[in-house]
């Protein structure tokens, strides 16, 4: 079994083979208008993570992108408990779970973005990714639970908390990981897309778009991996977070 130490590297030796690709790709292209390299972007960001209006920036997408993915986190799990108890308000749920699960974000934007503008637009579209997501998997993960220690915990007369804390609970946890790595990914991408489009003021999709108004490849560059490791950083601590509480 590979020791930690090697493992991390070979993590590290792919993440510079890659960088010097991109390295080699920019230096073959030579135009920094369409593709710039990694010395370009380090100085990019060098530049603005000095600046208050970066960490601004972040604070403000982090908390509305937040605030949607949690907001739909818990309406999607309680929900979903509803509709595994409930056969009526599953069977009521499905044409809307599927409606949110088919929509195009770019038409469902435009049409937020008309109903309640642009301040809390990446709000309501990262709710509707992330709720449907929740949903399904937290149904998944209930009807996944062993039967036969069900059908036990009924005959001893185990209460519904029990029940759940060690019949229910490892049976949904693993279902519940899964939806949330996939479901805060597109919160992520679907976020900043609203931003982007709604152009909201300090946030990272009006930086994303000031960068391609003035052709700035540089800052577009950089501000995407900004996004990759935001997005990564907050998986990790959700991840932990539910193993904690679960």
């Amino acid at each position: 079994m590979e020791s930690k130490r090697i493992k991390l590297i070979k993590r590290v030796a792919v993440i510079l083979f890659w960088i010097l690709i991109w390295y080699i790709a920019a230096r073959i292209i030579h135009k920094s208008i369409i593709f710039v390299g990694p010395i370009d972007v380090v100085h990019s960001l060098a530049r603005q993570v000095l600046t208050k209006e970066f960490w601004i920036t972040i604070a403000y997408s982090m908390s509305r992108i937040g605030l949607g993915f949690i907001t739909a986190f818990i309406a999607g799990a309680i929900t979903g408990m509803l509709g595994y108890r409930f056969k009526i308000l599953k069977d009521l749920l499905e044409p809307v779970i599927v409606l949110m699960k088919s929509i195009p974000v770019a038409s469902f934007v435009i049409l937020a973005l008309i109903w309640i503008g642009s301040a809390n637009l990446a709000v309501l579209v990262g709710f509707s990714i992330v709720f449907p997501l929740i949903y399904v998997n937290t149904i998944a993960g209930l009807s996944n639970a062993n039967s036969k220690l069900l059908e036990m915990a009924q005959v001893f007369k185990v209460s519904g908390w029990s029940q759940f804390k060690y019949i229910y609970r490892p049976a949904l946890l693993p279902f519940l990981i899964s939806g949330c790595k996939t479901a805060l990914g597109m919160c992520w991408k679907s976020g900043i897309a609203a931003e982007v489009i709604g152009v909201p003021a300090k946030s990272i999709g009006e930086r994303l778009y000031m960068a391609k108004i003035y052709l700035n490849t540089a800052d577009l560059f950089a501000w995407t991996i900004v996004i990759i490791v935001l997005s990564a950083l907050t998986e990790k601590l959700l991840i932990y977070l539910l193993n904690k509480l679960l």
